[in-house]
């Protein structure tokens, strides 16, 4: 902020500031002070719209998906490592109120940050049976720093499962578990595990294999077939849950694009 000599008083202010519900600022070379408004519109242009709505969901996303063992390496703390990846899904528009705490299943979403090489999810068929189909190999061999290791002798994989629910009769809300998966429970076909079963035809539910070896992990995103989000992502969901927030502040002073 553009900071201002305050000419008798003998120090800098900045050009207006709150103190104890008061608000000052200069006018005329003169120091003047009035009681803070508690009513004063926030202002909430498109860009701050999307962006608080970006963050209302990967903190709805957050608080369901920190009670599983998660692994995020990469920043500070697991919070802001999950929010940096997080900030790259679509944004989902929802009404103020009680869909504050909606989360939405969808491809994208981070379950783990870290080093160690990606595990590529796909999901489709297997001998006519729905699977999670993966790139992992026999054998196969990672170079870490400048350690090699045989990935599939010395690694576990975590099963993260990710379900889309309806609460209360109207609130969307993923729900996340985890699990380490055994061995025998991959089949391999054509030089790469897979793993088979009838819920992976489930489009309410997604998921994501992590590796982990001691401290280190992948970076992995949930696969799915869900579509639910798609109706919170349009042009209409974004004008009514606007309206509910009491609608975008204009700015005039920006050029169309």
């Amino acid at each position: 902020m553009k900071k201002k000599d305050s000419g008798g008083l003998g120090m800098t202010i900045p050009k207006r500031m709150r103190i104890a519900g008061m608000t000052f600022y200069l006018r005329n070379g003169q120091l003047v002070g009035r009681e803070s408004s508690t009513h004063e519109k926030r202002s909430n242009t498109l860009p701050q719209f999307i962006q608080r709505q970006k963050m209302r969901h990967t903190t709805a996303l957050w608080k369901m998906l920190r009670f599983c063992d998660v692994m995020f390496t990469e920043r500070r703390t697991a919070y802001q490592n999950f929010a940096s990846l997080a900030n790259q899904l679509p944004v989902v528009y929802v009404t103020k109120g009680p869909m504050d705490q909606a989360s939405f299943l969808m491809p994208g979403i981070p379950v783990s940050g870290g080093t160690l090489p990606a595990v590529t999810l796909e999901l489709g068929e297997v001998d006519g049976v729905p699977a999670l189909i993966t790139d992992l190999k026999p054998f196969e061999m990672v170079k870490i720093n400048s350690n090699v290791m045989f990935m599939d002798r010395r690694e576990k994989l975590w099963l993260y499962t990710a379900v889309q629910n309806l609460e209360n009769k109207f609130m969307p809300r993923v729900r996340f578990s985890m699990r380490e998966i055994k061995r025998n429970e991959m089949t391999l076909v054509d030089g790469h595990y897979v793993m088979k079963g009838e819920e992976f035809a489930d489009d309410m539910k997604g998921w994501a294999i992590v590796r982990l070896v001691g401290d280190r992990c992948s970076q992995q995103t949930i696969v799915t077939r869900c579509t639910v989000y798609q109706q919170y992502t349009t042009q209409e969901a974004q004008e009514k849950a606007a309206d509910s927030y009491g609608g975008l502040t204009e700015t005039p002073y920006l050029s169309p694009r």
